[in-house]
């Protein structure tokens, strides 16, 4: 029975689950279109809803800023300060050289030659060689907030200033004594490099370069169905997906944004809380199914969330189709269908197209399920696989001639993204295997692994104890039986009936069914009788743990006698030692009792297989008779009161048993004679009674 507690956690459990998708779903308002230049447009006609500017590519923008910088012209300031300064020296320095003998024709030269110099304009080395590095071959003066535009190779540099003096000299001027006259003293730069007025002034011009080509007005025509965009129209198209984020933007928008997204998830993540309380409640109410469950939807809607916010690859890519895979490995077709459909439905919210997302994926899912009604071998996974494949190939390609009418419209991308989706869908193999060690499942491909008769414990058995080897064929075929009548998992009664006797491996000789001509209870006490026919059930679970059979399989031979007695010698001792008390535990399993339909039925059919070799004469009569008695007798002793049984389930468990053991004991009908008749005539309506009778001529 649920109680009030499991039910708030599993409903806790959802809304976390709903909350985490909400968190990391993506904010900014998603642009509803998908365009390539050169492609057709798939949708309806297109029309601006606003006024917007036709915004240039990134590319575009920076090529007009490497040629702005390209054609940058430096900023240098003239600054007469320091020239004054070597000026007035030279004059100083002129009255000198004349007491000293200097010609006056020499010194007028020189005088001229400074003022020429410093009226071009000196720069330093260091400054030459900088704009050089960066080829600039004119530059920017600035002269009393002047600014004036020059040749680089106008301006002269210290050195060449000199150079020019006593290089270019006319003939009548002694160069010897131009040398004497320490021209480099009255030589200074003039001329400075601005670097902060340049940077300025080129990020100025970098920033002011226009963002936008052109502008579209509201209401006009962008672009119609069908229509190939060129390289304008996929300029607009752009620069409205750019708007259209944009405007997203906004913490009021954003808050909105972000309630609708809250609202939405939380509703959907309630349906299906509702609908798994509803019609499965054994997944609801159980913290690890639900667990399992509620992982394969968040890892799913988290996956597709991080692939769409960040553009990381195509969604279709993803392989929604493992979810149906793996849910319906572990559990029920319907519960793969509407889990799968929950999770489909929030990714399409952030899908670009939702409407043929929701449908290929929908169609999928359904091939998924049907491809693996019957799950019994690991290589149906591969198949299921490859028909996932080919039903989005098949699907697209149908919904796209649908749509556009011409086969030319076709994107042959996505056939490469349902191929890598193919391939990551094969590993559903791997993952399946991973899951079962996670979260202790069984799958049926596992359970049919197990029941192969070449399993080294299974071969084991059946060369050390034939007998009971023979016995366990047939307690799983009344258990597999009766649970196929009443909703059990039969598949994993058939295994657990396999390996429920495997600890009678190690003392094969003290179980009857082994036995030919010697008994060796015989010769043994009671009590050691009953340890050894205990032990077995120990033994195998320290066998099959031994050899990593999974737990749910270890279950079947921890409860098939659950806290039952071995009644044999329990009541052969009571019977020969009527005064003697007697210890309980020695002759009462360990247990626990059955706990789930699967092995309360395989405990009911372990008992009356055993129990109808004792038969002496196998009729309906005798074989009703026994299985009452000894199903009735283990729900008497309590042993059953923990399986989930109903009275109508063991009443058709009784029917399945007493038909199977008709069958395999070929009981008949008893004829009667004839009364009052002379002993040939009934003597020949006897033996032709007998001749009529197919049952008896098969014998």
């Amino acid at each position: 029975m649920t109680t009030k507690r499991s039910t708030v956690i599993s409903a806790l459990y959802i809304l976390i689950t709903a909350f985490i998708i909400a968190f990391f779903f993506p904010r900014e308002g998603i642009f509803r279109y998908q365009f390539n230049e050169g492609k057709p447009w798939r949708y309806n006609l297109l029309t601006a809803p606003g006024d917007f500017p036709i915004y240039k590519e990134a590319a575009e923008i920076e090529a007009a800023k490497d040629s702005i910088r390209k054609n940058f012209e430096p900023y240098f300031r003239y600054n007469a300060e320091e020239e004054n300064i070597r000026m007035e020296n030279w004059q100083d320095r002129i009255a000198v050289l004349q007491e000293a003998g200097i010609p006056n024709a020499e010194l007028r030269y020189i005088n001229k030659k400074l003022h020429e110099a410093y009226k071009k304009g000196i720069i330093s080395s260091s400054d030459f060689e900088l704009m050089n590095k960066e080829n600039r071959t004119h530059i920017t003066v600035l002269t009393n907030s002047v600014a004036e535009v020059k040749t680089l190779t106008d301006f002269y540099s210290v050195k060449s200033t000199y150079e020019e003096i006593i290089n270019n000299a006319p003939e009548n001027i002694n160069k010897g004594i131009l040398k004497g006259c320490n021209i480099n003293e009255y030589l200074t730069e003039n001329i400075f490099y601005d670097a902060e007025t340049s940077n300025k002034i080129l990020e100025d011009q970098i920033r002011n370069i226009p963002l936008s080509s052109g502008m579209v007005q509201a209401g006009e025509r962008i672009v119609d169905r069908g229509e190939v965009i060129d390289k304008h129209t996929y300029s607009v198209l752009r620069s409205l997906k750019i708007v259209h984020e944009t405007k997203s933007g906004g913490t009021q928008r954003q808050n909105i944004i972000l309630t609708g997204q809250f609202v939405l998830i939380f509703g959907i993540m309630a349906c299906f809380g509702l609908y798994m309380a509803t019609f499965n409640p054994r997944i609801y109410f159980k913290r690890k199914n639900l667990t399992f469950i509620l992982s394969c939807i968040l890892g799913a809607c988290l996956i597709s969330e991080i692939c769409v916010k960040y553009s990381l690859f195509n969604i279709y890519i993803l392989p929604f189709a493992i979810i149906p895979i793996v849910i319906r490995t572990f559990f029920d077709s319907h519960t793969a269908l509407f889990t799968h459909l929950i999770t489909v439905i929030i990714c399409s919210l952030i899908a670009l197209f939702p409407f043929e997302f929701l449908l290929l994926q929908i169609l999928t899912c359904i091939v998924v399920i049907f491809s693996l009604k019957e799950l019994s071998q690991r290589s149906q996974l591969i198949k299921c696989s490859l028909f996932v494949f080919l039903s989005y190939v098949i699907f697209y390609l149908s919904l796209v001639i649908y749509q556009e009418g011409e086969f030319s419209k076709i994107n042959g991308e996505m056939i490469f993204y349902f191929s890598i989706n193919f391939i990551l869908l094969m590993f559903s193999y791997v993952l399946i295997y991973v899951l079962e060690k996670i979260f202790g499942y069984l799958s049926p491909i596992t359970l049919v692994e197990l029941s192969n008769m070449n399993n080294p414990l299974l071969k084991k058995l059946s060369e050390t104890a034939p007998g009971t080897f023979q016995h366990t064929l047939q307690v799983s075929i009344l258990a597999s039986k009766a649970g196929e009548k009443v909703g059990a998992d039969t598949q994993l009664i058939r295994t657990g009936a396999l390996y429920h006797d495997i600890g009678k491996i190690n003392n094969p000789a003290f179980f009857t069914e082994n036995q030919k001509d010697f008994n060796p209870h015989e010769k043994l006490p009671f009590e050691q009788s009953a340890q050894i026919i205990l032990s077995h059930v120990t033994d195998g679970i320290k066998i099959a743990e031994k050899a990593h059979i999974p737990k749910a399989i270890i279950d079947f031979i921890s409860t098939h006698h659950g806290k039952g007695k071995t009644k044999f010698f329990y009541n052969s001792f009571r019977n020969a030692n009527p005064d003697k008390p007697v210890n309980e535990k020695v002759f009462t399993y360990l247990g626990p009792n059955p706990f789930s339909k699967e092995t309360a039925i395989l405990m009911m059919a372990d008992s009356v297989e055993a129990a109808s070799h004792s038969l002496k004469d196998h009729t309906d009569e005798s074989i009703k008779n026994l299985i009452d008695k000894i199903i009735d007798g283990q729900i008497d002793d309590g042993l059953m009161k923990n399986a989930p049984l109903t009275f109508k389930d063991i009443e058709a468990i009784k029917s399945v048993f007493l038909e199977r053991l008709k069958t395999m004991y070929h009981t008949r009908v008893s004829y009667p004679d004839l009364k009052n008749q002379d002993k040939s005539k009934e003597k020949t309506v006897h033996e032709e009674t007998i001749t009529a009778d197919p049952h008896h001529n098969a014998e």
